[in-house]
């Protein structure tokens, strides 16, 4: 059978001319090595399309190039080479190239205080671009967390106060009745409210660090807050977990002020932007901070 050449219809010159800022794929399923565990990774990557009479480019291209990554420790050198696959294989097609990819990173976290410890997931995406001057790269992530609101936790002391004074008003206040009243219902007559809540991070990579900061950051950010959301735990946990709340009651605002300062401290950024949102238990509207550093949109 005498096979004719396959028609490649894309090599056609275009009906109307104009170039294109992004072209290429979205939601493209890559397998992908973050803190040393295997992701199911997604990646949207595409080039700009600078030849105004271009039909079109060629995505198998930046398909394929994907391979560079798969089951390696995502970092940013390997990116930039997967990037730069991208604009030599369009060469005088494309002045820009662009990867963005995204996951779970699953990392094993300790129990506060028993030797068990169990997964968290930490939602990120990691958006990099290529150009001549260089590498862009802006890595997101969130990270879940406990607050506790100092407001009704002086509003729970207030109540107990009063309990006290109503029930020692004619009873003798010994050590033994104080403890006994202190371990009794009414001795937590009023709780304060605690909310699950999430920080929002997007900070802009120095493009020359080899290592991708994530588990730094997670690391970073549970520090800063102190109350970061526990796996498998058994009642000696669970009980510094409430110590831990009742000595860090923070609002939204001195979540947002923690993460800021530790985030300027951090080597091998070069800004940031930050959202914090505590879930409240008590409204049914979340309340929301944020804060940026030497941070402006791409």
């Amino acid at each position: 059978m005498n096979k004719q050449p396959l028609e490649d219809i894309a090599a056609s010159p275009s009906a109307r001319l104009g170039t294109l800022s992004w072209v290429g794929m979205e939601g493209i399923v890559l397998p992908l090595k973050v803190a040393g565990q295997a992701i199911a990774g997604r990646a949207s990557a595409g080039v700009s399309l600078d030849d105004p009479t271009a039909r079109g480019i060629h995505m198998s291209r930046l398909y394929l190039a994907l391979a560079a990554l798969e089951q390696q420790e995502l970092s940013l050198p390997r990116v930039a080479a997967v990037l730069d696959a991208f604009l030599e294989s369009h060469e005088g097609l494309a002045k820009r190239a662009f990867l963005d990819l995204e996951g779970e990173a699953l990392l094993r976290r300790p129990a506060l205080i028993s030797p068990l410890s169990g997964w968290k997931t930490y939602p990120f995406t990691l958006c990099c671009r290529r150009d001549a001057q260089g590498l862009y790269a802006i890595l997101e992530l969130s990270v879940g967390y406990s607050s506790t609101c100092p407001c009704s936790a002086a509003l729970a002391r207030q109540l107990i106060q009063q309990a006290f004074e109503e029930d020692f008003t004619e009873m003798p206040v010994t050590r033994e009745s104080v403890r006994a009243w202190l371990g009794s219902d009414q001795g937590v007559l009023a709780t304060p409210h605690s909310q699950r809540s999430q920080a929002h991070l997007a900070v802009r990579l120095d493009a020359d660090q080899a290592a991708l900061p994530l588990l730094a950051l997670v690391d970073l950010v549970e520090r800063a807050l102190g109350t970061a959301l526990q796996t498998a735990v058994k009642r000696v946990d669970e009980q510094a977990f409430a110590l831990a709340n009742g000595q860090n009651l923070m609002f939204c605002e001195d979540a947002a002020r923690r993460l800021h300062h530790a985030l300027r401290d951090q080597p091998g950024l070069e800004g940031f932007s930050l959202r914090v949102v505590h879930a409240e238990s008590l409204h049914a509207h979340d309340a929301v901070a944020r804060s940026q550093w030497n941070w402006q949109e791409a």
